[in-house]
């Protein structure tokens, strides 16, 4: 059964009991009433853009004050893709017949037959969008939740106090394996350990999960600020990793180098990631952590990143099935039990209303 269908059922009034299936297929596109980042803010123009995000065809555009605008991408009269057609501003132009719908998702004009009744009503599914240091987020809500819940970013990608740059990847991979490796600090002494910033410290480890005021926090017990030692997730609206790793000083002023993390599922096979790198400077100090950014660190950090990606695009969708697991991955699987409670708690509210 595909996610999709899969949730129309459960939405539709199905009264079965919520199995495992039906949970696997939600988190397969991602949970629900959720903020998700679509794409870098540069992607989005005036000229409308197709994209697929968590299991949903969506087309994107500026209207005329640069404001980002969603909808999905299906005109009501014949289920063509809107972003095929032309932007009028605040409304689209559907290519096949004229259509237009306007950015709340209402039909304006339907030129072929000016008083049809399809003019005036709400045919096409909106979402919320808004933008966040250089990218784009919608919200996902289900049928009951249509209206977005409150969105808090970490503090690292709105505050001055943090110089920041964008990092921004599609590749074959589930995304809830991205946050699996993201929330996998004894990875990096191996995988990357030939990286400049995680060629240090210990080949054991005992871990220790936290509890924080929006997620946990999961660390070393036995080293710290040493490499790739602790990694944090968050649900402040949407969902986030967080993680420090210590710079030598030839990395520039600002202490340790950070990354905010999120992925969105394009689809149950691959996914949209986003990497913010972050450190906590100012003035001069932002300007010289800027330049040997661009001049020196970045190709290293992509560096880094190809060796996530290759590994984990090399990697079976369903090798999770087949896993053992020991006591260095009890951050991803406290994070798997919450996704799955949170995927359960929201199909037994579709199914019950």
């Amino acid at each position: 059964m595909s996610p999709a269908r899969a949730l129309t059922e459960i939405a539709g009034g199905a009264k079965a009991r919520i199995g495992r299936e039906e949970v696997d297929a939600l988190l397969a596109i991602g949970l629900r009433n959720k903020w998700y980042p679509l794409c870098p803010s540069h992607f989005v123009t005036e000229k409308p853009l197709a994209l697929k995000r968590a299991g949903e065809r969506l087309v994107l555009w500026r209207d005329a004050q640069g404001a980002v605008r969603v909808l999905e991408d299906r005109c009501p009269h014949r289920g063509v893709p809107l972003s095929c057609g032309r932007s009028l501003g605040d409304r689209l132009a559907c290519v096949y017949h004229g259509v237009e719908v306007t950015a709340e998702g209402v039909v304006a004009a339907v030129p072929g037959e000016p008083d049809c009744n399809l003019v005036g009503k709400k045919a096409v599914r909106r979402f919320p969008a808004r933008e966040v240091n250089g990218a784009v987020f919608a919200y996902f809500g289900d049928v009951r939740h249509p209206e977005p819940v409150p969105f808090t970013p970490p503090e690292q990608l709105t505050s001055d106090a943090f110089g920041t740059f964008l990092c921004y990847g599609e590749w074959r991979i589930p995304y809830r394996y991205m946050y699996d490796n993201n929330l996998d600090p004894m990875h990096g002494t191996f995988l990357h350990k030939q990286s400049h910033s995680m060629s240090v410290g210990r080949q054991e480890a005992r871990f220790g999960v936290t509890d924080t005021e929006h997620g946990f926090r999961f660390e070393k017990l036995d080293q710290k600020d040493v490499n790739f030692d602790w990694s944090e997730y968050g649900d402040t609206g949407a969902q986030w990793c967080r993680l420090e790793i210590p710079y030598p000083k030839t990395g520039g002023p600002g202490g340790n180098f950070g990354i905010i993390f999120m992925a969105t599922p394009i689809d149950e096979t691959s996914s949209a990631n986003f990497f913010w790198r972050f450190r906590k400077v100012r003035g001069w100090q932002r300007d010289v952590w800027r330049f040997l950014y661009r001049n020196r660190l970045e190709a290293r950090h992509w560096h880094v990143l190809e060796q996530d990606r290759s590994l984990m695009e090399a990697t079976s969708p369903d090798a999770d099935r087949r896993e053992n697991l020991y006591q260095h991955d009890m951050g991803l699987v406290r994070l798997r039990r919450q996704w799955r409670q949170e995927a359960r708690a929201q199909l037994e509210a579709l199914r019950d209303g």
